[in-house]
């Protein structure tokens, strides 16, 4: 059976085939669908997990307890999981373990673009490419076999155009495996890495590469395609797709295990051409290796070493070297619509956070922010996030500067999700070192930025299962925070009220603002649009402040302040009312609902 998948779907099908035993995940985009299809799958074990190092622990206890384990995650959270993926590398497992990666060229939805490939290389573990959907779910179960025949974790690196474009991919059946566990394996010396043991394991690592090695020159998703021996390209993933494009008569050297290398292969086939070029997105890691056997090539003296990659980019970076002739640059089609009207990327209408941000703005107070939905806070005219690194960093950021002297009293700001992920350490360190620093946890109730992901706060796994919610506020409590009080976002008068008291304390505060995304279905269910009163406006432009997409300006002035009144949109309003707090002039309330009968 043949069937359209992404790239996301294919390794969830792949997962299945494969007969993974527990899959473990912290959602991220380009990765986040990979574990949600997977979870639908039949007779599976699926879980969110409150962070990627976590997930990845759990993936490694499976494979100790001789289930094949997988843990899925976006490229910068093999950072997060980074210690975790390292003594896996030196204890070996009893069954399968691969770790997917999904690094993000041109940074569509991350803080960097870091390539993963350099963890392979650093933690001594193969790492496997897929060009498309079809090799995205064929190495799922490659990787798991390669896994349990050296011993090893496996990285399967993909990246976004991987992740997200649909191709043909065919089915396959399921891999039975035993249903039986065996007894969880008392073998210390393997397990257990302490220096003694460690410092025998480390060699065993380093010949377990040199194995894989030697395998590489058999993997069966390393292919030559032979054509003219003018030009080579040695090439992986998605740039696969664009070399053969681009250079249709070249002969390509397409690398599916692209660590460890095989170096016979490449020698071969370096010597069967003229001219090798190295075609890869991000960093020279291909290329550095190829110029270590000392074996000439080019690569990054050609395409940029940074952004993504598409048969344009390559394309042209070929005609300035002078690889393909002018003619071949081909120019995009004119595609312009016309003006459009502007789509800056804003918190939703209805956004619970809008109300936290909008005092931040008012008390002009430093805001030391995180990652997810609430980093728009610092879209005009909220403008209220002023630093922005990785999940986490917000505390810890806060309380740095406050140890610094910092004059202002800082705030920091993070998403339930996150807090759970990793804002409970800097929590506890603000606390153990007596920081004045005021944390507000925005909690809409799910892992809203990636899509709705069920999280420790949600009271549900992502099987469906009820299960117990962690209470913000008790947890906080229990970090020794002694000033935390819980608000609805919706209310802006105890939103101000709450954060002008903690601003003044010269001790660790929490404030929690609580309130379901606007988006989820209960929260819809209660969208009622909200009006203008034209009559009592008089465009004083404090409703635009809060910065809501539903919130316009009208054509008509008044006529004292010549100003534009407001205008709601009553498609996109979800009458949380924000407007209509701040409006001194009590010019917006509700529209009237007409009622049929029998409603």
């Amino acid at each position: 059976m043949i069937k359209m998948l992404s790239g996301n779907e294919a390794v969830a099908r792949g997962m299945w085939e494969a007969s993974v035993g527990v899959a473990s995940a912290y959602p991220g985009t380009p990765s986040t669908e990979i574990l949600e299809n997977y979870a639908i799958s039949p007779n599976v074990y699926a879980e969110w997990a409150p962070n990627e190092k976590v997930a990845v622990d759990v993936a490694i206890g499976a494979a100790y307890a001789g289930r094949r384990g997988m843990a899925v995650m976006k490229h910068v959270g093999l950072n997060v999981a980074a210690d975790s993926f390292m003594y896996a590398s030196m204890t070996g497992l009893e069954a399968g373990l691969v770790i997917v990666t999904a690094d993000d060229p041109a940074m569509h939805s991350s803080q960097n673009e870091q390539d993963n490939r350099t963890f392979a290389k650093f933690g001594r573990v193969p790492c496997l490419e897929p060009s498309d959907s079809q090799e995205a779910k064929d190495m799922v179960a490659a990787a798991f076999e390669l896994s349990e025949r050296f011993d090893t974790p496996v990285l399967l690196r993909l990246t976004t155009r991987i992740c997200h474009s649909m191709s043909a991919v065919e089915l396959g059946e399921r891999v039975e495996l035993p249903a039986e566990v065996k007894p969880f394996p008392r073998n210390p010396a393997k397990y257990v890495m302490v220096p003694g043991n460690a410092v025998k394991r480390h060699p065993v690592i380093e010949q377990r590469m040199k194995d894989v090695a030697a395998f590489a020159e058999t993997f069966p998703f390393n292919r030559l395609e032979a054509g003219g021996r003018a030009l080579g390209i040695v090439t992986c993933g998605v740039a696969y797709q664009y070399a053969k494009e681009i250079f249709p008569n070249a002969s390509i050297l397409r690398l599916g295990m692209t660590w460890p290398l095989p170096e016979k292969m490449i020698r071969k086939f370096a010597k069967s051409v003229k001219r090798l070029i190295v075609i890869e997105e991000l960093d020279p890691f291909l290329e550095e290796a190829i110029r270590l056997m000392g074996i000439p090539c080019e690569g990054k003296s050609i395409f940029p070493i940074t952004g993504e990659f598409d048969p344009r980019v390559v394309r042209e970076s070929a005609v300035r070297a002078g690889l393909l002739p002018a003619s071949a640059s081909v120019p995009l089609p004119d595609l312009d619509p016309g003006p459009l009207p502007g789509r800056p990327p804003v918190l939703c209408p209805g956004c619970p956070h809008r109300p936290t941000f909008y005092i931040l703005n008012k008390l002009k107070v430093p805001v030391n922010g995180d990652i997810g939905c609430y980093t728009l806070g610092l879209i005009p005219p909220l403008s209220a996030i002023h630093t922005c690194g990785c999940m986490g960093a917000g505390i810890g950021v806060a309380h740095g500067a406050a140890q610094a002297g910092s004059p202002e009293r800082h705030v920091a700001v993070i998403g339930d999700s996150t807090f759970f992920h990793s804002g409970i350490p800097p929590l506890v360190n603000a606390v153990y070192n007596n920081s004045p620093i005021v944390t507000v946890i925005l909690d809409n109730r799910v892992t809203g930025m990636t899509g709705h992901q069920e999280n420790p706060g949600t009271g549900r796994t992502l099987l469906g299962k009820e299960t117990v919610r962690i209470e913000l506020e008790p947890l906080v409590r229990a970090c020794g925070v002694k000033h935390v009080q819980t608000v609805p976002a919706y209310n802006v008068k105890a939103i101000e009220k709450a954060l002008k008291e903690y601003v003044k304390l010269d001790e660790p505060s929490v404030l929690i603002v609580v309130e379901p995304c606007a988006l989820l279905p209960e929260a819809r269910k209660r969208w009622v649009p909200l009006e203008v009163l034209a009559d009592q406006c008089n465009g004083c432009t404090l409703c635009f402040r809060i910065g809501c997409p539903a919130i316009l300006k009208s054509e008509e002035l008044d006529e004292k302040t010549q100003r534009p009144k407001a205008l709601i949109d009553a498609g996109m309003c979800t009458g949380c009312e924000v407007c209509a707090q701040v409006c001194p002039r009590q010019a917006i309330t509700f529209r009237p609902v007409k009622v049929e009968a029998g409603e």
